[in-house]
């Protein structure tokens, strides 16, 4: 069920930002998978939109429907002089009037906002001072805004294509078409005490969507989310080259026997090469075999006879622990795969053979 489900969310999540009739690649930035710490692996959704492992503010705002988004780049709170300076305040007086000043000029950056329509704010996270302090989180409780604070500066790219937003670096840039719409923004529980802000509904043409993995520990959640990614490289090599071949070490053996064969018939120094080219080949189902628990010995010999037999389908099965036909066992994978292992592992060998000789600079 667990399979099941991951299966469905990965493959909804492709078929959202693509279409499979004309595609020839899948950039995964498209897709953001969010791990967070709650529920079990059974809860792994899909969501057409934004999730952000941020939670709302408390502002008492926590559902906004017909949301217009803002996602600002500037602090909401006093600023600092560009250079180190002491501000010695003899009476109270002095106090009093930087305390004002301090609260007019951050109720005019709230006031701003909610002019430009705003109902809900991600603010960017902040590294020089705080993106939020509780004077501005008091003035945008009463315009009932909810609040994101934190956004990490890599989420940026993603959350302005989803909703159509643009990024505000200032409070004068605070316009109603810099802002981004969506059906339902809200803060959602996920068990364990913890919380996502969903963003759902998006108005904006872009083809994005994010899965919402979880675990009901950070070691679970975050081995789900590396198997999806996994499963999601595994998609786009689909969709890049829609050929699959056998697993189980059968295309790698076979080769291996093909290009030994082939190098019979020639001689010097291309024989010698080819030859090494096929043995280098097995070490794929000798690995295999290796972490399956498998004699690897044993088995890519009994491999090797099958294949010689003409059992071209022939791999190592390693829930049955013998050697099968592969494909009745539905155990394939992408054939560029090991087009692209092939290649590079070529590539690196061509690379080492070019160096005549190593500098040592060691003193």
């Amino acid at each position: 069920k667990q399979w099941y489900q991951r299966r469905v969310a990965i493959t909804a999540g492709i078929m959202n930002i693509i279409d499979p009739e004309t595609a020839t690649n899948v950039n995964l930035k498209d897709i953001r998978v969010v791990a967070k710490v709650g529920g079990t692996v059974e809860d792994t959704r899909l969501v057409n939109g934004i999730v952000l492992t941020q939670r709302a503010q408390a502002t008492g705002v926590h559902r906004v429907e017909r949301a217009k988004v803002a996602l600002i780049q500037f602090c909401l709170s006093p600023p600092k002089s560009d250079m180190d300076s002491q501000v010695v305040i003899s009476d109270y007086t002095q106090m009093d009037r930087i305390l004002r000043e301090e609260r007019a000029y951050i109720l005019d950056l709230c006031k701003k906002i909610k002019k430009s329509g705003a109902n809900v704010l991600l603010i960017q996270k902040s590294i020089l001072r705080d993106a939020l302090n509780d004077m501005a989180l008091h003035f945008l409780t009463k315009m009932k805004v909810l609040v994101v604070k934190d956004i990490e500066r890599d989420e940026i790219d993603f959350v302005s294509r989803t909703l159509g937003c643009r990024p505000i670096a200032t409070a004068d840039h605070m316009l109603p078409e810099h802002l981004g719409q969506a059906d339902l923004v809200e803060e959602i529980h996920v068990g364990g005490g913890n919380k996502v802000v969903s963003i759902t509904g998006c108005q904006s043409n872009a083809k994005t969507c994010s899965i919402l993995v979880q675990g009901s520990n950070k070691l679970l959640a975050d081995e789900a989310e590396r198997s999806i990614h996994d499963a999601l490289c595994v998609i786009r090599c689909l969709v890049k080259n829609k050929n699959m071949i056998a697993g189980g070490g059968a295309p790698e053996i076979e080769l291996s026997i093909q290009l030994a064969q082939y190098a019979a018939t020639l001689s010097g120094v291309e024989s010698h090469c080819i030859k090494a080219f096929a043995d280098a080949l097995e070490i794929i189902p000798f690995t295999l075999a290796e972490n399956a628990g498998l004699p690897p010995i044993n088995i890519v010999t009994e491999l090797r006879n099958r294949h010689a037999q003409g059992e071209a389908m022939a791999g190592i099965n390693v829930k049955k622990c013998c050697i099968t036909n592969i494909t009745e066992e539905n155990v394939l994978q992408p054939l560029l795969v090991s087009i692209s292992a092939i290649t590079l592992a070529s590539e690196t060998v061509r690379s080492i053979l070019k160096i005549d000789d190593i500098v040592n600079t060691s003193r």
